[in-house]
């Protein structure tokens, strides 16, 4: 029984193995992973992200404490930029959350970014996919706080919290980054701090002055005080309004056919990327391409289009000769 199977029949070591082959791309994984594909669709996934600091963590700690009292069952993907088997940040950050590890209804992923920007790993989407193919109700991803990097979430989440906190000038930082753009919902966490009601006036004045949405959706702001758990409840109340606007506003097929096109392009982009420079250096062409660019003998732009024509050339004749079969 390969793992597809087992974790179809709820083995969650199978789940493990699989996420660790993904993240080191192993070819095994992409068959696994077209098994499962069928399977998802189901779960409803939140993002969270801000800068660092903010207390994200904590507050997904809270979330997933009352999502359980529900009776959902929850996936966590939690992703850093550091390497998640070297401890430093990720293991303190994280720590908070272990509590849920005995817990079966709750599984719990920490991914590196491996200098991906955006805050999303390469392997983000197909980690999200197992968990879905799992049966998790709800999964939530936690980015890393890279500034300006951290919109990517927007391709990943149905509803995206951005989490901000008093004293940190996150007004200024929320438009450097774009992350008005990007919020559903607003979380101003440890609000008992001096400066929090000063930074609800001005993400309100942001947001008012804010172009109109085209789903229609004003970012709500809740204030949080993760540690004690005040606040969260509200939160989850307010995530589950945007869920059900996104439903009547037929807003919700909109959002999964961006995540899939998205997810689409991305393996695209990255098998034609590894296809190509595979065949460069088997010829021993990079080199020698490169060579050409530094002495001004060539231009990136036709040697890109030569490698195009080319590779699809190759390709034509790999179908021809291989009397018209297509790959699955």
């Amino acid at each position: 029984m390969g793992l597809a199977e087992r974790i179809l029949k709820g083995d969650v070591r199978a789940a493990a193995r699989l996420m660790r082959d993904i993240d080191d791309d192993l070819p095994d994984a992409w068959h696994e992973l077209k098994k499962l594909y069928p399977k998802t669709g189901r779960a409803y996934i939140i993002g969270v992200t801000g800068l660092p600091g903010s207390g994200k963590s904590t507050l997904v700690d809270k979330i997933v404490e009352i999502f359980r009292k529900e009776g959902k069952t929850i996936g966590i993907v939690a992703v850093d930029p550091t390497s998640p088997f070297t401890g430093g940040a990720i293991l303190g950050d994280r720590i908070r959350m272990q509590r849920h590890s005995t817990d079966d209804g709750v599984f719990i992923r920490s991914l590196a970014t491996r200098g991906y920007l955006g805050g999303i790993s390469r392997s983000t989407h197909d980690i999200i996919n197992v968990m879905d193919a799992m049966g998790k109700d709800i999964i939530i991803v936690e980015t890393v706080g890279v500034g300006q990097d951290e919109v990517e979430i927007v391709n990943t989440a149905h509803t995206s919290i951005v989490v901000t906190v008093p004293g940190l000038g996150d007004e200024v930082q929320i438009i450097k980054a774009g992350l008005l753009e990007i919020a559903d919902i607003f979380v101003i966490n440890k609000s008992e701090r001096e400066g929090a009601e000063k930074l609800e006036q001005e993400l309100r004045v942001m947001i008012e002055m804010a172009p109109p949405r085209q789903d229609g959706w004003t970012p709500p702001i809740f204030k949080t005080e993760a540690v004690l758990g005040k606040g969260v409840f509200e939160l989850i109340y307010g995530v589950s309004r945007h869920r059900n606007s996104l439903i009547e506003s037929k807003k919700l097929d909109g959002k999964n056919k961006l995540r899939t096109k998205k997810h689409f392009l991305k393996l695209l982009q990255t098998r034609l990327l590894e296809s190509v420079l595979g065949r460069m250096e088997e010829g021993e062409t990079l080199d020698k391409m490169l060579q050409q660019l530094v002495d001004r003998k060539g231009n990136p732009y036709g040697l890109v289009e030569k490698i195009m024509r080319e590779h699809l050339k190759s390709h034509l004749r790999s179908d021809h000769g291989g009397k018209g079969k297509t790959h699955s």
